[in-house]
């Protein structure tokens, strides 16, 4: 399988991570796909990344800020949110998408991982504050002590959106990420994500943003602006 790692998660030795590629396969089990396919692909999944996969937690994802903490051992239903936290080891989290922003968290002080969903809502609602403060609150993480990896997604050049979505940007005073060109407008959603993670107290240098565009790459990723009817790739992330 095909694999692309954090530049900055690769430094700590006592969690594993990952994103995936359309090499990787469909891991999605709502988007019509053969259900023995997708099954194949974890399997290949968790041997590579070395991981028992069942005791993978993954996201009825929902385009919202809801954040999940995992603390129990029943995984059997995934939960419907955004975002994923816990402290437990051997317990990988994964975040799946086909063009919005997969971000893998880790606070090496208090040994704490997180994975999020952010598209064009999940950025508006400023899920990764949710994702941060959730991470003090039950956790004590410092944002100071977090880094945080986005990996491929759509990128403005791609991301074209209606005035509306303009209008609803600028409400919420984050224009500044919206591009016009002949009459149309487009959306640079890492860019929010980026200001949001700093303006949480995450610095600078913890933050890596893989500045590939998924609709730009559609034989590389998955991308639903591209292709409508495709797979998911992922972020995985889990503490040794």
């Amino acid at each position: 399988m095909k694999f692309y790692y954090s530049e900055k998660l690769t430094l700590f030795q006592n969690i594993t991570h990952a994103f995936t590629s359309k090499k990787s396969g469909n891991l999605a089990f709502h988007v019509g796909d053969d259900p023995q396919m997708v099954e194949k692909n974890h399997e290949l999944l968790s041997n590579g990344l070395g991981y028992d996969k069942e005791k993978l937690v993954y996201m009825k994802q929902i385009h919202s800020d809801l954040v999940c903490v995992i603390t129990d051992e029943n995984f059997a239903a995934p939960p419907t949110c955004d975002a994923l936290i816990t402290d437990k080891k051997d317990t990988p989290l994964m975040v799946m998408v086909a063009d919005c922003s997969p971000i893998l968290f880790y606070d090496d002080k208090k040994r704490v991982i997180a994975s999020a969903h952010a598209g064009r809502q999940g950025a508006f609602k400023n899920i990764v504050k949710m994702v941060v403060e959730k991470m003090s609150k039950e956790f004590g993480s410092n944002p100071k002590d977090i880094y945080a990896s986005i990996g491929a997604s759509i990128g403005a050049c791609c991301y074209e959106v209606g005035s509306e979505i303009y209008d609803e940007a600028k409400a919420l005073g984050l224009e500044y990420a919206m591009q016009k060109q002949e009459g149309s407008f487009y959306l640079d959603v890492n860019k929010i994500l980026k200001n949001q993670l700093i303006a949480c107290g995450i610095d600078k240098k913890n933050i890596e943003i893989f500045n590939e565009c998924t609709a730009c790459n559609k034989d590389k990723y998955f991308s639903y602006r591209a292709e409508k009817q495709t797979g998911r790739f992922a972020g995985v992330i889990m503490l040794k």
